[in-house]
């Protein structure tokens, strides 16, 4: 089973604690380990201001996750990302393999 090199950035509600925020990322963790893979880094950016309003709020806080997981593996974590209130917006990409090797992602199965 090939595994994928992924990263995820979403923006949480900037309402949200600290703790919050943590919260997620644990489901994140939960998520992608439990379907096989592993998280490789996590980058907190912090709250910055939106391009334009979502959902009549100008700032997030941003995370990024990059991971690793086999194919169709983080389906249910695009799920609970849909799902979660406190998410304003996520997007998941799959890393060519070129740039995830340059962030020193070469995991081989």
């Amino acid at each position: 089973l090939q595994m994928l090199k992924y990263e995820t950035v979403f923006v949480n509600d900037p309402t949200l604690t600290e703790e919050e925020n943590e919260e997620i990322i644990r489901m994140v963790d939960e998520i992608v380990t439990s379907e096989g893979g592993t998280v490789h880094k996590i980058e907190r950016w912090g709250k910055r201001r939106l391009a334009y309003p979502i959902n009549k709020k100008d700032a997030g806080y941003y995370l990024v996750v990059e991971c690793v997981a086999s194919g169709g593996a983080l389906d249910e974590l695009e799920r609970q990302l849909r799902l979660a209130d406190d998410v304003v917006r996520h997007k998941l990409i799959r890393l060519p393999d070129a740039e995830a090797e340059r962030r020193g992602m070469a995991v081989s199965a």
